[in-house]
């Protein structure tokens, strides 16, 4: 399965670089008219500094253990960020990816984590785990997203929220933006965690019940889940605008605080503020 990931992700991503892209890495032949979308093998393999039958061979998973050496030639040209490096890296046998048959990510949260984020009245806060399963909410969390507690655990997860309830297409103004997003993190929680069961039967339920997220899959894109904004609707407040952070937990493998934050004194603020006491 490693080999039919690497084999599609590379193709993927060398069909994503644009010729007058790559040929800022040193190649102007690569503006020139193309029947092609992306770059060919050939282009590949030129400004990656190997040979076009090694690098077909990496590409079809038949190149064995390539070196770092190699890897980072290839991830230059194919103008990988450091997320999907790190996917590529780990497919390719160079990093070592994470079973859950030997290290399984704790699935409870730590007593403290709970007190800290119910000490933030004003950010809406939850912590997830591989595979974007949610682990524990505050209570401002439970009112401007959903309410992951009154869930079966196997249906608290944010892929599925996003991709299955209606809810989540009027709550995000962005959807297709986040359904993105959420895709592009399930695929590198997959790359580092090949042996989740979990996490692949996720996949494949999404698959099937979620044309969007079927075609989103087959793209390969990859993220690391680090910050950003989101924009929201809510039914009681309408639309605000948040930022949010997500921080690893120490000594909790897999798990991340996610916090949203409302710049002080702005409408967001105030809303946040309206729906934290809002009793319905």
């Amino acid at each position: 399965m490693t080999q039919a990931e690497l084999r599609d992700f590379l193709r993927a991503a060398r069909a994503r670089v644009r010729p007058d892209a790559a040929s800022a890495l040193g190649d102007d032949t690569l503006t020139r008219t193309r029947r092609v979308k992306g770059l060919r093998r050939e282009e590949v393999a030129r400004i990656a500094g190997v040979s076009v039958d090694y690098y077909t061979r990496l590409e079809q998973g038949r190149a064995g253990a390539p070196s770092s050496v190699v890897l980072t030639g290839v991830a230059r040209a194919l103008r990988l960020d450091p997320a999907e490096q790190a996917y590529f890296f780990a497919l390719a046998g160079d990093a070592p990816a994470v079973s859950t048959e030997t290290v399984s990510p704790p699935q409870r949260v730590r007593p403290g984590v709970h007190k800290m984020m119910a000490a933030m009245t004003d950010s809406p806060a939850f912590v997830h785990g591989v595979g974007l399963q949610v682990l524990a909410m505050n209570d401002l969390a439970r009112k401007v997203f959903f309410d992951a507690e009154a869930l079966p655990f196997r249906e608290r997860n944010l892929a599925r929220f996003t991709f299955l309830d209606p809810v989540a297409r009027e709550r995000y103004v962005d959807w297709e933006e986040s359904a993105a997003t959420t895709a592009a993190v399930l695929r590198a929680d997959a790359g580092l965690h090949p042996d989740d069961r979990a996490l692949h039967e996720l996949v494949g339920e999404l698959s099937v019940r979620s044309p969007e997220f079927a075609g989103l899959w087959a793209e390969h894109r990859v993220h690391d889940c680090t910050w950003g904004t989101k924009r929201l609707r809510h039914p009681l407040v309408g639309e605000l605008d948040l930022t949010w952070e997500a921080l690893d937990v120490p000594g909790a493998a897999g798990q991340k605080l996610k916090v949203y934050t409302a710049e002080p004194g702005s409408p967001a603020a105030d809303a946040l503020r309206l729906i934290g006491a809002w009793q319905g």
